[in-house]
């Protein structure tokens, strides 16, 4: 058991014996996959020797029934990872046939002298031809682990196989044999037992494609694009509902104006009929996809387009986004005049969010545009729109992108925000914008600034965020000069309590990091006595090496407290299990208590430690904890994989108070508000409302021994004020959340998608009266923030022998 201090470890039952022992390298196993595996892998296409002129990873689907594979992802490491070695990322779309396969083209060389059969994904990796590790992932963001062990861990990956004498592989030894003339490849039985030495062997390289085509006798010409339209607008291809009528049909000689290009990532263009069918239910806009070609278009071209009309999902519970994919196409003339966009304001943009489904798919709903702005946004998807003086409510990101609202008036809060005020009352005017022209990223702003002037673009659908539009022309950021927020200091006879998620804090952060946060805390926070903090992660971060201990980077964060001209905090946590309570792989979160030993003491009882429950314990001096620091139930399956509560028991002025610091699970696994499942399953909630339970539970054993008992529980409870978590949380009326006494304007700590919402909460037991409650806004609207998340601060007065 550890109980940690500042300057000290104490370690209490049976003496600690250290053992040394060498442990054999863990091999990454995602769950054995009875539908899609990675079939076979060549890295020696145009080496010299070679008969292929290109690398490929050939996909198979083991299943009976079709297998999605957009929105995920076929990604590369080297076989010997160095500390620079990044995973390179080829996106996927489309489907794989039950039984069928699927052909990702790699990197050509300048050896060998047979084409590839016809891919049905193309990227620009050049896998080794001897060594390397290819993973199929579900989603596009790249892998960041670099060992077996760290691999096992990502629940992302779908299959991997090592290949040669790959470090990252699955089983008890990477497949041998590959090299410029031999792939590793999967038994025809396509069995996937997690071992990859004994699923695939090396062999002649065989592609197959989705149509079944295997290479031939060299290069084959390209099929000349289009000379004559064909018979299909594009309005017949988007049709009436979100997916298209013609999906999975070719279609020969579509005819459209260029309207935007993007020559980065998912490369394609957009082309807009100019002879539209006056239905406001179907498009006539629609992306091209060339994949890892830069088109060779521009803006104002005429074209025709051949090609393959496909539904592509980005992403989990997303809606799709409808395109042409393997196009041939011909310019017919340039510098022709756009479309006129669409102007979307509070009068075009409906009132209400979506249409119902009881929480089944809307894919086949027909759209209604005048009433849904989901259904308006889809109605335009791919065509040309326009906005103007839009107020910014989400600020810029490190990914170059800006939430908007198109509906000035549309729940906005004090310092210029748009607040999610229920499930029910979705924002329907939040757009996010980014730029077509890397010379010209979109400008940082701030929440509360305004986009000044015409901004114009192309409206596109993406997994994070939804509906976006692809900015060709900008408008000007005017700053409204948004301030963070200080608040005011607490008086003597009043103990301040805060709370403050950090964001993976760690040692090896960088002091700017450091020095932000400990001005958060010193002059923002204005020094609270306590301060529960979240997302502390052991001493080395990420790195999955056993260590749990936070001492140094504490260390680092309250000398950062003192330099900016805080006090001296102490400490207490109790380190977690390793790997046991979610968040990073090994980077060990937890809560951890600051106090400022000149104000208020802490009430150390040995006991507590990882797995060990703490208690509420009535005696004649009334309730004490079974041990402080301690841990809420941490065996219950409310905290399986997740943070498990802090309890502290500390003495203000001679009263004791009872501290609970929380991070509740995250929303990770929900369905997004902008998908195909309308109403969305919020998947996660489940849990939380577990842990809210045990919780609400210990308070309750809390004030059965003393009713008067005074409780501050606070912290990430990642949810909102009007969820079922909250009431969980606050059942029997044990706690009282504080966000309910501000204004409706002011009930917001973390900005998400362009919505001011509440994720972190400060509660109290009925034993105190008239709290001071402050939302401290420094972090989640500005674009240069420390933590992603505002803290907050309680202050509770304490005199005549009674708590206020």
């Amino acid at each position: 058991m550890q109980i940690h201090r500042s300057g000290s470890v104490l370690l209490t039952g049976a003496v600690a014996v250290a053992l040394a022992v060498t442990a054999l390298p863990a091999a990454a196993q995602a769950a054995p996959s009875a539908t899609a595996v990675i079939s076979e892998v060549y890295g020696g296409g145009g080496n010299s020797g070679a008969t292929l002129t290109r690398d490929f990873v050939e996909l198979a689907n083991a299943g009976s029934a079709p297998f999605e594979v957009g929105g995920l992802s076929v990604q590369y490491l080297p076989g010997s990872p160095s500390a620079g070695s990044q995973w390179q990322v080829s996106e996927l779309s489309g489907s794989i046939a039950p039984g069928g396969r699927y052909l990702v083209a790699q990197a050509a060389g300048t050896g060998g002298t047979v084409a590839l059969p016809t891919a049905d994904a193309t990227g620009t990796v050049a896998m080794a031809a001897g060594s390397g590790t290819v993973a199929l992932v579900s989603g596009t963001a790249p892998l960041t682990c670099k060992s077996a062990a760290d691999c096992a861990a990502d629940t992302r990956i779908v299959d991997l196989v090592g290949y040669g004498s790959a470090v990252v592989r699955e089983g008890g030894g990477p497949v041998p044999g590959a090299s410029a003339t031999a792939s590793v490849a999967r038994a025809a039985s396509l069995a996937d037992t997690d071992d990859n030495a004994a699923d695939l062997a090396a062999g002649a390289p065989t592609p197959v494609n989705a149509k079944g085509e295997t290479s031939g006798g060299g290069q084959e010409p390209e099929e000349p694009g289009p000379t004559e339209p064909g018979d299909v607008r594009i309005h017949d291809i988007q049709g009436t509902t979100r997916v298209s009528p013609l999906d999975g049909t070719s279609v020969t000689g579509v005819p459209g104006v260029v309207t935007g290009v993007r020559a980065s990532g998912s490369r394609g263009f957009w082309i807009q009929d100019t002879a539209p069918d006056g239905d406001p239910r179907t498009g006539e806009g629609l992306f091209v996809y060339t994949g890892s070609t830069a088109p060779a278009v521009k803006a104002g071209d005429a074209v025709l387009v051949s090609g393959k009309v496909a539904e592509y999902y980005p992403g989990t519970g997303t809606q799709s986004l409808t395109q042409i994919t393997a196009p041939r196409f011909t310019v017919l003339s340039s510098g022709n005049a756009l479309p006129a966009p669409v102007v979307l304001d509070a009068r075009s943009v409906p009132g209400r969010y979506v249409p119902s489904a009881d929480g089944g798919s809307i894919d086949a709903l027909p759209l209604d545009p005048s009433r849904y702005a989901l259904d308006l946004y889809e109605a335009l998807e791919g065509s040309r729109v326009e906005f103007a003086d839009t107020r910014v409510t989400g600020a810029t990101t490190a990914y170059d992108e800006i939430w908007v609202t198109v509906k000035p008036r549309e729940n906005p809060t004090r310092r210029g925000g748009t607040l999610y005020a229920s499930y029910e009352d979705q924002n329907t005017g939040r757009l996010k914008v980014m730029s077509l022209d890397p010379a010209r990223p979109v400008p940082t702003a701030n929440v509360g600034d305004v986009l000044k002037g015409r901004t114009t673009g192309v409206l596109d659908y993406a997994s994070y965020g939804g509906y976006n539009v692809q900015a060709t022309e900008l408008g000007t950021v005017v700053d409204k000069n948004l301030r963070r927020e200080v608040t005011r200091k607490q008086k003597k006879n009043e103990l301040a309590v805060a709370t403050y998620n950090v964001e993976n804090l760690d040692a090896r952060d960088d002091q700017a990091k450091f020095d932000t946060l400990a001005e958060g805390v010193a002059v923002n926070l204005s020094s609270p006595d306590i301060v529960s903090l979240e997302e502390i992660q052991d001493d080395n971060g990420a790195v999955n090496d056993g260590t749990t201990g936070s001492e140094a980077t504490l260390k680092r964060f309250t000398d950062a407290i003192v330099a900016k001209g805080g006090p001296r905090y102490a400490w207490r946590y109790i380190a977690p299990e390793n790997n046991k309570d979610g968040g990073e792989p090994g980077g060990n979160i937890r809560n951890v208590f600051l106090f400022n030993p000149q104000r208020v003491s802490f009430t150390d009882r040995a006991g507590g430690d990882a797995t060990t429950p703490v208690r509420a314990v009535d005696t004649w001096k009334g309730v004490e904890l079974s041990a402080s620091p301690g841990r809420i139930n941490p065996a219950s399956p409310a905290w399986a994989d997740s943070r498990k509560p802090l309890v502290g028991e500390f003495a203000f002025r001679g009263k004791p108070v009872f501290v609970i610091g929380n991070h509740f699970a995250s929303k990770g696994g929900d369905q997004p508000l902008h998908g195909r499942y309308q109403e969305p399953t919020r998947s996660s909630e489940t849990k939380r409302i577990q842990q809210a339970a045990e919780v609400n539970t210990f308070v309750a054993e809390l004030l059965k021994a003393d009713r008067s008992a005074k409780v501050v529980a606070l912290g990430d409870f990642n949810d909102f004020e009007f969820s079922p978590t909250m009431k969980a949380l606050t059942k029997g009326r044990a706690l009282k959340p504080l966000i309910a006494t501000l204004s409706p304007s002011e009930r917001y700590s973390y900005v998400f998608d362009g919505n001011s919402q509440t994720l972190d909460h400060i509660l109290t037991s009925p034993g105190i009266r008239r709290p001071d409650y402050d939302v401290v806004h420094i972090n989640a609207e500005f674009a240069d923030q420390a933590s992603d998340h505002d803290p907050q601060v309680v202050r509770v007065k304490v005199g005549g022998g009674f708590w206020h």
